[in-house]
């Protein structure tokens, strides 16, 4: 064997790999996700995105809940504010449209139901806050 091509070797390499993985993960207070800067989300943008979404969903899945019927009319205005002390940034935004977009059929019903609709995990970015 030729020196320095040992255990010791391999153990310095790994060491050396989860070293800068450690350096390029994200860090607590990365808050911006993926490069991008933290900024607030838009609610009208987001919602008027949301909605169309929603009926482009509703019509290629068939589904006829109130919630897509709502969806699809242009004279229902979408929300225009996130919940009281939300403040979602453009991140979850982006997250939480890409997920309904590629959402299927049976997810979607779920998540149109006029009763007890399911909420996206990637869309769940203002959770209703528990009683202390």
């Amino acid at each position: 064997m030729t020196a320095g091509w040992d255990g010791t070797w391999k153990l310095r390499w790994i060491l050396a790999f989860v070293a800068t993985l450690g350096c390029i993960a994200a860090v607590p207070g990365d808050v911006g996700g993926c490069g991008q800067e933290a900024e607030q989300l838009d609610p009208e943008g987001f919602f008027f995105n949301k909605k169309r979404i929603d009926c482009e969903q509703c019509r290629r899945c068939s589904l006829t809940s109130q919630t897509c019927q709502n969806a699809c009319d242009d004279a229902e205005a979408p929300a225009v504010e996130f919940l009281e002390g939300c403040v979602p940034l453009v991140h979850d935004g982006e997250v939480c449209l890409h997920a309904l977009d590629a959402a299927s059929c049976r997810a979607y019903e779920k998540y149109v139901a006029d009763t007890d609709p399911e909420v996206p995990t990637e869309c769940n970015f203002c959770p209703e806050r528990e009683a202390p």
